[in-house]
């Protein structure tokens, strides 16, 4: 049985820098790409530092999710790539913005470097359609 595959873009969100897509889709699960703080009317990093570049990734990020009639709350996974690990409670701050209640899982890694000299790129994982929320424990 084939497996259907679609293509998301925005073109509120930055033009790709190379040979990839802004998000795929594979059944319900889309994997978006990572995202830096790319302004994309110019296609440059924005301008203040990490906060200033991780807000605008996840901005990113969002048009991206809305392309796919989604948003943040259908995010279950995110990767945060950052070139200085001391940049870490910073981008939490930001990042709290944006994911208020049932947090995707989440990795965070320092990288040696990323593109365009950018300080931190966030890629993610979500689900389409319909979400319930459940939560499972373990019972010893």
């Amino acid at each position: 049985m084939a497996v259907t595959r679609a293509f998301i873009y925005s073109p509120k969100a930055p033009v790709r820098l190379g040979i990839y897509s802004q998000a795929v889709v594979v059944d319900r699960t889309m994997y978006i790409s990572g995202q830096l703080g790319l302004d994309p009317a110019t296609g440059q990093l924005v301008t203040g530092g990490t906060s200033q570049e991780a807000k605008q990734a996840l901005i990113n990020m969002g048009e991206i999710l809305k392309a796919a009639n989604c948003d943040y709350n259908h995010v279950i996974k995110t990767t945060v790539l950052l070139a200085d690990i001391n940049d870490f409670n910073c981008v939490n701050e930001v990042y709290k913005q944006y994911f208020k209640s049932n947090f995707p899982a989440r990795a965070a890694y320092q990288v040696a470097a990323l593109p365009r000299g950018g300080r931190v790129e966030i890629e993610a994982v979500a689900i389409l359609g319909p979400i319930v929320n459940a939560t499972l424990e373990q019972k010893l």
